[in-house]
């Protein structure tokens, strides 16, 4: 299937690993000049290299920006003043109780997980409309509706992604712009790699045993019963970022595994 997203401009935020990667490396391969960011060039050249190990015809490049800085935020805008499509995905996680939770933590969250799409939204929406064409996409989570009680700080800044997207999709009536959430349910990103890494070493098991147990435990809601892929989120996010889409606006659409028992 053409996904109609040849030299489409592409903001993939927070890409160099995980779910962002997995986009970036999508829309690479339907044609699309992908512009990926970290927070550090070592890991943008890796990135890059990568994606263009598996795709060498890429037009990709990126830009260094940590999205607690709104001078970073205000420097990748002025080098990409235009975008056709944006994907809010950068966003931190970290297990913690509520009450250990300090009040720079809250903001930090804050920051990174709303602000980024906020900002950067808010400076392309306008480009987009004067267009009449855009996608503006945030990587929210099952999280946002299933309040996680050991990050109760990442869950809420997933559910302030919802309303943030459907407002903002309130004010493209009429156009060819549209505004829309993804819901992951648990994926198998770095740092969860990584998390799960550690809680099979502290109980000395292996790493598909802690799996197991965490969605017996955890997510015994869950379908799937495993973590989704980075690929196969970013396989519904690059269709919902194509004119094929068209129709889709305001929603929250969800690749949880089944997690949120809702229909």
């Amino acid at each position: 299937m053409d996904l109609q997203l040849t030299n489409k401009k592409a903001l993939v935020t927070g890409s160099t690993a995980g779910i962002g990667f997995a986009i970036a490396k999508h829309l690479a391969a339907e044609g699309a000049i992908v512009t990926i960011n970290g927070r550090t060039q070592k890991r943008i050249d890796e990135a890059i290299a990568n994606i263009k190990k598996e795709i060498p015809s890429a037009n990709v490049s990126g830009i260094v920006v940590d999205f607690q800085k709104v001078e970073d935020i205000t420097n990748l805008t002025k080098q990409l003043s235009e975008v056709d499509i944006l994907i809010n995905n950068v966003g931190v996680f970290n297990p913690q109780g509520f009450v250990d939770i300090p009040d720079e933590e809250w903001q930090r969250f804050f920051d990174i997980n709303i602000m980024s799409g906020v900002r950067l939204s808010r400076f392309y929406l306008p480009k987009m409309l004067s267009k009449n064409w855009g996608r503006i996409i945030f990587i929210s989570s099952e999280s946002a509706l299933n309040i996680p009680e050991e990050m109760v700080h990442y869950g809420m800044t997933k559910t302030a992604q919802l309303a943030i997207s459907r407002g903002i999709a309130e004010t493209t009536r009429g156009t060819n712009v549209t505004v829309n959430s993804i819901l992951p349910g648990p994926t198998s990103s770095e740092g969860v790699s990584d998390f799960v890494d550690q809680l099979a070493q502290s109980n000395n098991v292996t790493k598909a045993d802690m799996e197991k147990e965490f969605f017996k435990s955890a997510r015994p809601s869950s379908i799937l019963q495993r973590f989704t892929t980075p690929e196969e989120i970013a396989n519904l996010v690059v269709y919902v970022a194509s004119p094929l889409s068209s129709a889709t606006n305001g929603a929250a659409l969800r690749a949880d595994g089944g997690v949120y028992k809702s229909i």
